[in-house]
């Protein structure tokens, strides 16, 4: 069984700067994509950045330049550094393996990331 845990979060200043984590087990986790999603109060759940098996990354135009995802396959992790951190940041921050697109495993709890003066 796929297990998803994040952490990492925090309350930060605007301007400010952290690294998520997220360790993956029940999964060949060198083989799959992974993502970190967020969800902000009242709003849908959305991709933040993707990061494949080969290391080709991709993110959303609201975090590019800001944000870097990367991974350790020998620790089956998964980070997000974010920097330039911004109140619009605030969420509470996912990750999960893809494919095609489609998030696989179930959702764990996510880490809150609070951006705030």
């Amino acid at each position: 069984q796929v297990q998803l845990v994040e952490s990492g979060g925090g309350l930060v200043q605007p301007g400010g700067s952290l690294r998520l984590s997220c360790a993956a087990s029940g999964i060949v986790f060198s083989i799959y994509t992974m993502a970190w999603y967020r969800q902000a109060p009242g709003k849908q759940r959305e991709l933040v950045a993707g990061i494949s098996s080969s290391g080709i990354t991709n993110y959303a135009a609201s975090v590019k330049d800001r944000f870097t995802i990367s991974r350790d396959n020998a620790k089956n992790t998964v980070y997000l550094q974010m920097n330039s951190l911004k109140p619009e940041d605030t969420a509470v921050y996912y990750c999960n393996s893809v494919v095609s697109g489609i998030p696989q495993g179930r959702w764990g709890q996510g880490t809150q990331v609070t951006v705030s003066s």
